[in-house]
Formats: C-alpha cells, sequence, structure tokens
C-alpha cells in the first residue's frame, strides 16, 4: 500500500491549522527508506513556540530516548553517539530532523515535542522504517471481518506474516485510515513479539507463520475505517492489504430492512399479477372456445 503525499500548499495550510489550535503538526505517519539515504522528518510546531523543541526516539519495548534538542537563539544539541548523521532544520514554524547515512537501527517512532510551562506537548510521530536491501518472500495477509458487523459488536482483526523464515523479533504497527482522512494514523503496536509464530507440524522445521491480532471491543462510528498491519523485521517493513470495517447504524438496517421487504412485496405482486393474467388468458381461451361451439352447433 502507499500513503498519498502532501504537497506544499497543503502543508501551508496544515501548519496554519497547528498554528491556530496551538498544536504540533508530523504531517507524515510513515516513512520508508533505504540504508544510507538520508531522510527529512518533519515537524510543524506553532510559530509562536519555536523556542524549546525537542525531538525523541522510541523503539517498542524500550524507554524514549531523547536525541535532539533546539531553542531559537542557540545551534541544536544532540545528545546520541555519532550525531554527525544528525541535523536539525529550523526557521518560523519549522523544526525537522534530518538524518543521513540511515541505519537499519535508526527504525524507530519519532516524535517531535514542544516544551511549555506545565510539560511537554508532542505530535502524533512518526514512524520510520529503513530497508536494508535484503530480498525476501515475506507476506503479510489480512483477514476480512465477518459482515455484518453493527455497532456495540466486537470484533478481531488478525494479520499473519507468511515466510518461508519468519525467525526473530517482529516490530507490529496498526494503522487506521479513516473516511474523509487524507493519511492513516498509527493506533497500535506489538513490541517485539515471538511467541505468536507458528510451528510447522514437522519436526525441526523453521517457524513458517506469525498471527497477530488486534481486539476491537463495542464498536462505534469513529472505529470505521482501513486497518492496516505493519510488520517490522529484518531491516524491512511489510504492510498487509487492509481490513475495512463499515459503520452500519440500526437506522440504516431499519431502513435496508424495510427496502428488503418492499422489494420482496413488489417481486410478490409481480408474480401474482404474472398469474392472474396467465389464467385470465386460460380462462378467455375456454370461453371462446365454448362461444364458437355453441354458435356453430345451433
Amino acid at each position: 500500500m502507499r500513503f498519498r503525499r502532501t504537497d506544499d500548499s497543503e502543508l501551508s495550510k496544515l501548519n496554519e491549522d497547528a498554528s491556530q489550535t496551538d498544536g504540533v503538526l508530523q504531517p507524515y505517519p510513515l516513512k520508508a527508506v533505504y540504508a544510507r539515504e538520508t531522510v527529512t522528518l518533519e515537524c510543524f510546531p506553532s510559530k509562536d513556540e519555536t523556542e524549546n523543541i525537542y525531538w525523541y526516539k522510541l523503539i517498542i519495548g524500550q524507554k524514549p530516548q531523547l536525541i535532539a534538542s533546539s531553542h531559537k537563539y542557540s545551534e541544536p544539541f544532540f545528545f546520541i553517539f555519532n550525531s554527525t548523521r544528525f541535523k536539525i532544520k529550523k526557521d518560523v514554524g519549522i523544526n525537522h530532523l534530518i538524518i543521513s547515512e540511515t541505519e537499519t537501527s535508526d527504525t524507530a517512532m519519532y516524535y517531535c515535542g514542544v516544551r511549555r510551562d506545565f510539560g511537554t506537548v508532542f505530535g502524533a510521530g512518526v514512524f520510520l522504517t529503513i530497508n536494508g536491501g535484503q530480498s525476501n518472500s515475506k507476506t503479510v495477509v489480512q483477514q476480512p471481518v465477518s459482515d455484518p458487523v453493527r455497532p456495540g459488536d466486537s470484533v478481531t482483526l488478525q494479520c499473519t506474516v507468511d515466510s518461508e523464515t519468519c525467525a526473530g523479533e517482529h516490530s507490529v504497527y496498526w494503522f487506521r485510515h479513516g473516511s474523509g482522512e487524507s493519511l492513516p494514523g498509527l493506533i497500535y503496536t506489538h513490541g517485539n513479539r515471538r511467541d505468536e509464530c507458528e510451528k510447522s507440524p514437522e519436526a525441526g522445521s523453521p517457524t513458517h507463520g506469525c498471527v497477530y491480532s488486534l481486539p476491537k471491543r463495542n464498536l462505534s462510528r469513529s472505529d470505521a475505517g482501513i486497518y492496516y498491519c505493519a510488520v517490522a523485521t529484518c531491516g524491512d517493513i511489510l504492510f498487509g492489504n487492509g481490513t475495512q470495517y463499515k459503520h452500519v447504524s440500526k437506522l440504516h438496517e431499519k431502513i435496508k430492512g424495510h427496502v428488503n421487504k418492499m422489494q420482496q412485496y413488489k417481486l410478490n405482486t409481480l408474480n401474482f399479477n404474472a398469474i392472474i393474467y396467465k389464467f385470465s388468458n386460460i380462462y378467455a381461451k375456454i370461453l371462446y372456445s365454448e362461444l364458437f361451439l355453441r354458435f356453430n352447433f345451433i
């Protein structure tokens, strides 16, 4: 699957919206590049909040790591080893983290935060995945949910990583693309999972599949959308084909039921009319035959 890129005019509008709501905008939930490439992680803080901005790196299962701080009147400071690969591009309403010569170890969630009097306000984050360039035969398959699914129901979304070798730890991410939204958003993560991998029936054979589940309970209108499963493994990220949940209201169910009844009534009426028409033709033929015989034998 692919995410639609946002052009400069859209980013300008989003930046204005962030200023109006005092938000921190990270417009792309996902970035995927090959190893040794340069990547820019965008952050658009409010235009009047550029004094204290921080970048954090979060690897699932580990504590957040402060990697950079940026202040209005000083050069950015980096808290990581080999920081020469990292740069901050800052301007009014802009604070982008640039990583050059990317490595597979750079795969993580990155959060841009603004320090305020009461604490730090973060953006939604961006998941950066570095493709190591190794070819593999892994695929991610998502099963459709049972139909229909009504409000208040519970479902379990599943995705399966199928490959000849499924060994090692996986980081699993779930994204939801809601109706009317231009970009999917990260909703859930599984960190370093190996316990859900199924062994082949043959003794001594390697693991051949891993199943990951996302339970959704008491579904409502806000849960509608397409859910994508993404599995990060061996320096690659693999996306599933998506599972769609459509919100069906009780009113819609009633209307649909009435429409089905009306269609059935119409069908029954047509069948009844056809039967009447058929018998009327037969009756007319019988009546014509009787009249013909009567007048011919008088």
